[in-house]
């Protein structure tokens, strides 16, 4: 067995292999310095355009450019949530997703995820519904796709609003149907390690006229016309700056999911052949977008735990990171709120993610140093 580069041997990859790769070009340089030039730096007729492609792209008949995607979920739950009603989201989940639920005046209550494909579990949620639920969150991990069969029928049965994280999940579809084009609301972000980028962004996709018009109140405090405050609102526009960003990175998404989901079934096939790590599971359905490639370490059958495990594949210059370290029934600010029940498959998993290079930049040398990482990192490790 080679020497790992970690106890002073050769490195597999020459070079560090980065987990994620934002670019941007010249035609991002020079629509920006146009829009300098103008002077019209705001939220003005290149956010519209944006907005009018990006629904288009995904088929929806609206959408709202929001200045991240925090602010597509908070505008979201303030678009469709009363004081006190509860939401039904992932465990395993970034912290936005619940952390705007309170800030709408509302509960979060969390509901557990299946430990291979590492999103909600529709059987979990049903137990978690009171008669106080008012809305569901599934979030769309990594750009795999919820059980949205099972989902959209335990909202239907009681009544639920259907809020759509789907900050990880551009170009994501379930059943032939993108995640963008649902019924009422849905929440992309444009943060640098996403798919698409602006920097920073986010917008909001919805069939609903009502829920568009109220989203795009509540975004610019609440005026319908100049200083005429309707309903408080919030300053959450973005600028044409980002938007001419974004309109440059949309017309590149067929591109990039061509590479994303190429790469993504290379590293599937060859990782699925190693004993010691286990590649998210696709949900049935679903047209996976590899936003990350996330794998779970099964320290059990390792002389390692997961962090071990990391510093010693990043040592070999394979890039990786962990998200997300702690299940948010783990998190103290939520046991502030209200004392959870336990999510044992999210604390479980939130010990053993690890995510591995994929963006659409990565050659065939690199997928086979970063496969040849891995396989050298469980061979040294296995029991």
């Amino acid at each position: 067995m080679n020497k790992l580069a970690i106890n002073g041997g050769i490195p597999v990859s020459p070079h560090k292999i980065s987990l994620v790769k934002p670019v941007f070009t010249e035609k991002d340089e020079t629509d920006i310095a146009r829009i300098l030039r103008s002077a019209y730096v705001r939220q003005g007729p290149i956010t519209k355009k944006f907005e009018e492609v990006y629904a288009d792209k995904v088929g929806s008949k609206y959408a709202y450019a929001v200045s991240n995607g925090t602010a597509a979920l908070h505008l979201s739950y303030l678009s469709t949530l009363k004081p006190g009603d509860e939401v039904i989201a992932p465990a395993f989940t970034f912290i936005a997703t619940v952390s705007t639920v309170y800030y709408a005046n509302c509960t979060p209550v969390l509901a557990d995820v299946d430990p291979d494909t590492f999103l909600i579990d529709p059987e979990d949620v049903k137990e978690k519904i009171t008669s106080k639920t008012r809305a569901l969150a599934p979030v769309h991990l990594f750009g795999n796709a919820c059980n949205m069969n099972a989902l959209g029928e335990i909202a239907e049965d009681h009544d639920l609003v259907l809020i759509n994280d789907c900050a990880q999940a551009h170009g994501t579809k379930y059943n032939g149907k993108d995640l963008g084009s649902y019924e009422t609301l849905n929440c992309y972000s444009f943060y640098p390690t996403k798919t698409l980028t602006m920097g920073e962004g986010g917008i909001v996709t919805t069939n609903n006229k009502d829920l568009y018009d109220k989203g795009c109140l509540l975004r610019s405090h609440g005026d319908d016309a100049r200083y005429h405050h309707v309903i408080f609102g919030l300053n959450y526009r973005t600028t044409d700056i980002a938007s001419a960003i974004g309109l440059n990175q949309v017309a590149k998404l067929d591109a990039f999911l061509l590479k994303r989901r190429y790469i993504g079934m290379k590293l599937r096939e060859a990782l699925n052949r190693v004993d010691g790590v286990t590649p998210q599971k696709i949900e049935p359905g679903a047209n996976h977008s590899y936003s990350y490639f996330s794998v779970r370490v099964e320290v059990e059958d390792l002389k390692c735990n997961r962090n071990e495990f990391m510093n010693t594949l990043m040592a070999e210059n394979i890039d990786c990171a962990v998200h997300y370290p702690i299940a948010l029934t783990m998190q103290p600010v939520i046991k502030e709120i209200y004392d959870p029940a336990s999510c044992p498959v999210s604390e479980n998993l939130s010990e053993k993610i690890l995510s591995i290079p994929l963006h659409p930049f990565i050659n065939e040398k690199e997928i086979n140093y970063i496969v040849e990482g891995v396989e050298k990192v469980v061979d040294y490790y296995h029991r």
